[in-house]
């Protein structure tokens, strides 16, 4: 079925068992059908067994994807020209969501020490303990220097902060609802138990929450697209930014994901919706795939990001693709700068390599965006 995959091992599989075994639990405690969102959100978070949660390599060639930190400094090093600014008007923190392999974290901290602009503090939001573990090895490898500036979150910060907020590549992975347009109205896609106790995907009536949101997201489209037609929507996205940016007092928040806007998102030859999952380096459209070990996402619906935005008292203050952002802010210097002082022509073949991914077309230059939104004070 899924031959172009690598097998996971037999340690790999067992996890991924125990993973299943918690989802059908739930399943059966639900009377038959888990909505997708839950299904997402317990393989990608359940505690201790989640893709996010448990031990696997996620991030760089040993992973199943690469984010633009993983590529190397480049992408961090014009981040931080563009944080600087509001760094030393605030004298305030950075809080990235979702640090991964802590590379973003590390780099933006040693390429903000050279341009004077260090945070008062550098928060981590990050609830995975191993993750916690590989972020805060990394750090003291690269930059033991400015441990000291480092702290990780369990939650959103309580108490009033000023800085920036940074969240690269996180919306993508907030579980959405899916649907599906037929003849007799919305439906919704739930994860129920075959006869042989596999998990399969099925379709359900649509409660009145998620029929109201499909309403809202689609309004005059929802006449005109073909049926079958089926697609995502996220409605944690308003409460969750609600709640991770209610404490930033003046300041920042960068989002920079892949995405689209909402005619885009919503087009008619979209049909098949853009849940993606990743495994090993290839994308498939299997989530019921070997639960636990592979990342699920959805495209960001960026007018659905804008407006959760406002919603939570944010100024939108930028939107554009990430490689003119990356141009914006200073790439020819840093590119110029560090092929200057590559130690070999293998060094320079690498940067430029990696220049490219970050802001070609057919790689992340268009298909991703950075959304700047600013809290004055």
């Amino acid at each position: 079925m899924h031959t172009d995959l690598p097998e996971p091992d037999a340690d790999a599989r067992a996890h991924s068992e125990r993973v299943a075994a918690l989802i059908r639990s739930e399943i059966a405690e639900a009377g038959g059908d888990l909505d997708f969102a839950r299904y997402m959100e317990l393989a990608l978070y359940a505690p201790g067994l989640g893709y996010y949660s448990a031990g696997a390599a996620k991030f760089g060639a040993d992973g199943d994807f690469i984010t633009a930190p993983e590529l190397g400094f480049v992408f961090a090093r014009c981040l931080a020209r563009a944080l600087a600014p509001t760094l030393r008007e605030t004298r305030g923190d950075i809080l990235e969501l979702g640090p991964g392999s802590g590379a973003l974290a590390a780099e933006l901290l040693l390429e903000l020490e050279r341009l004077h602009a260090l945070p008062g503090r550098y928060r981590l939001l990050e609830r995975s303990a191993d993750l916690r573990e590989r972020q805060r090895a990394l750090i003291a490898q690269r930059c033991p220097h400015l441990e000291r500036l480092v702290e990780w979150l369990d939650a959103a910060p309580l108490q009033p902060w000023r800085g920036a907020l940074v969240a690269n590549e996180v919306v993508d992975a907030l579980p959405v609802r899916r649907f599906t347009l037929r003849a007799d109205g919305v439906h919704a896609r739930a994860v129920g138990v075959d006869a042989g106790g596999h998990l399969v995907e099925r379709e359900i009536p649509a409660d009145a929450r998620l029929a109201g949101a499909v309403t809202m997201a689609l309004g005059a489209r929802l006449d005109a697209l073909p049926r079958p037609y089926t697609s995502e929507v996220c409605p944690l996205l308003g409460p969750w930014l609600a709640e991770v940016t209610r404490s930033l007092e003046q300041g920042d928040a960068w989002f920079v994901d892949y995405g689209y806007a909402r005619d885009d998102y919503y087009a008619p030859q979209r049909s098949e919706g853009t849940l993606r999952c990743h495994y090993r380096h290839r994308a498939h459209d299997d989530p019921l795939l070997w639960p636990g070990l592979q990342d699920i996402t959805a495209w960001v619906d960026f007018d659905a990001l804008t407006a959760a935005a406002v919603a939570a008292g944010l100024e939108p203050d930028g939107n554009t693709t990430q490689a003119r952002f990356l141009i914006s802010n200073g790439l020819d210097g840093v590119f110029g700068d560090a092929f200057a002082r590559a130690p070999d022509e293998s060094s320079r073949y690498r940067l430029a390599q990696e220049v490219k991914r970050l802001t070609l077309p057919g790689e992340m230059g268009e298909r991703f965006r950075v959304l700047r939104f600013r809290r004055a004070g």
